[in-house]
């Protein structure tokens, strides 16, 4: 009952009018914002995560580790929060806990009943080799002001261009504008485990998912760096333990 409360608690707190990426991102009510959901832990923690089947929810595996329940927020047509039960996870077999540091931080979460009203999106990888500047758009609903719970809960987009040294296993995102350099717009509490997209020829594809985040100049906070886990190795590890669950993708 305790976990339960907890969670409760949470799922109230994001459900207040707000703002999410902190910066200020673009607020968003339709598209891709439709298969983006907040889910809540029992240990008071909140991550984004996206909708890839009416019962598949995809996001980072830091934000579902063992010795804790989670749930998903769904907010009804009157705007009430409801909680959604998950029946099963699944963390890449690879994954190891290292800030800030490359590793197969994706996970899957299986719901008890499919998520009506919302749409989902389709799971690629970046275009390879992923060029510095490349453009990507990133997703969250996470908190707007670093500290403030409160701040957080709306779904908001912000478009980044990569920096430093992209590969396979890491991506690194910065605010055109600031350039990591002094405070702009990036990812930040509540927006881990959120997708980030990249335009495709028939339209935005999911391509990876959002790991960390820092301040200027890899200052502790937000609007500096937003670390990446492009899916470009994960993908088929996503889309088998997706169709083992029943998913249709």
């Amino acid at each position: 009952m305790k976990k339960l409360a907890i969670a409760i608690t949470a799922a109230l707190l994001l459900a207040t009018p707000a703002h999410a990426i902190v910066g200020g991102g673009t607020p968003q009510a339709d598209g891709v914002a439709r298969a983006i959901v907040t889910i809540v832990g029992s240990r008071g923690n909140s991550c984004t995560g996206s909708l890839i089947a009416p019962r598949v929810v995809l996001t980072g595996a830091h934000c579902v580790q063992p010795g804790a329940d989670y749930k998903i927020v769904d907010l009804g047509a009157d705007g009430a929060p409801q909680l959604l039960n998950v029946r099963a996870i699944a963390i890449h077999p690879d994954y190891k806990v290292q800030a800030h540091r490359a590793t197969a931080d994706v996970a899957l979460l299986q719901l008890e009943i499919p998520l009506k009203g919302k749409s989902t999106v389709a799971v690629g990888a970046p275009n390879i080799p992923v060029q510095v500047g490349g453009r990507f758009v990133i997703a969250g609903t996470g908190v707007t002001v670093r500290g403030d719970g409160r701040s957080g809960g709306a779904v908001r987009v912000a478009g980044l261009v990569a920096t430093g040294q992209p590969g396979n296993l890491q991506i690194r995102l910065v605010d055109p504008v600031t350039n990591g350099v002094r405070d702009g717009i990036g990812a930040c509490t509540g927006d881990s485990g959120g997708p980030v997209f990249e335009d495709k020829p028939n339209g935005p594809v999911l391509v990876g998912v959002i790991s960390w985040a820092t301040g200027p100049n890899a200052s502790d906070g937000c609007g500096g760096l937003t670390g990446v886990t492009p899916l470009t190795l994960y993908r088929g590890w996503i889309l088998q333990t997706a169709r083992s669950w029943g998913a249709a993708l």
